[in-house]
């Protein structure tokens, strides 16, 4: 069994918590250690309950207090080499690195990393499996690979990044700069090619479909939800949103 569930999700932070029998996983940790506490706890859980911290990347809005909560509770930190060497001078606890497409086993949970294109030193999405079933984190990726098409085939769970609508960050207040940045092939995915990602990939046993990192100055939910619709054919009632402030409530892939 694996349940999940968002603390929050987008520019202003990230964190997820993947559960798969008894082991609990922090992924990214985009807020301050309090902030991550008092999220952990509106789910019912503490930070002392973590068995790991897994780290995307070394953007703020994803590592952010990885260092300072790996230390506070004597945490075992993954991250790519890349992503270690972009942190450089943060001190953690325990550091593993991980190599994209090798799996780490943890007591009843297998994690796989996976690349995704995007403007950081090393990135790394996950795939997360108990043996029987699947969920895929699949944010901060700039345009659509065919690996991460691969990737998306065949899991009951999918957190899909649903980033701008490209007519609203063209007409937008961010300064050229940012927006290039955005939307050159390595910044975030837009909405169609969520679309375009959902209509490549198997979707045939996709249970829970999310849209995640949201922009909340380029993107509104309802275009976010349409897109994610338009993907698999399904109503908006099936899909879901996270959002900064709350993420998602928990869910579960039995």
């Amino acid at each position: 069994m694996i349940r999940f569930c968002s603390l929050g999700s987008g520019s202003g932070g990230n964190a997820l918590v993947v559960e798969i029998g008894s082991t609990r996983l922090l992924v990214d940790c985009g807020f301050s250690v309090q902030e991550i506490e008092r999220r952990l706890a509106r789910q019912g859980r503490a930070a002392s309950d973590l068995d790991a911290v897994f780290v995307t990347h070394e953007h703020g809005d994803h590592l952010g207090s990885a260092p300072a909560l790996s230390r506070r509770y004597d945490l075992r930190v993954y991250a790519s080499a890349g992503t270690r060497l972009a942190a450089r001078d943060s001190a953690f606890a325990h550091l593993e690195e991980i190599q994209p497409d090798i799996p780490v086993e943890l007591d009843d949970a297998l994690i796989i990393p996976y690349t995704v294109p995007h403007d950081a030193r090393e990135p790394t999405q996950f795939a997360f499996s108990d043996g029987a079933s699947r969920l895929v984190l699949m944010t901060d990726a700039g345009h659509i690979s065919p690996h991460m098409i691969d990737t998306a085939s065949g899991a009951q769970g999918l957190l899909l990044e649903c980033n701008h609508c490209p007519e609203m960050l063209a007409s937008g207040r961010y300064p050229a700069k940012l927006k290039r940045r955005i939307a050159d092939g390595y910044g975030h995915l837009p909405n169609h090619d969520a679309t375009r990602l959902l209509q490549s990939a198997d979707t045939s046993k996709l249970e829970h479909l999310i849209g995640m990192h949201l922009s909340s100055d380029n993107n509104r939910p309802e275009l976010a939800e349409q897109a994610l619709c338009e993907g698999v054919g399904a109503s908006r009632d099936e899909i879901a949103i996270a959002s900064q402030d709350h993420g998602f409530e928990w869910r579960c892939i039995p």
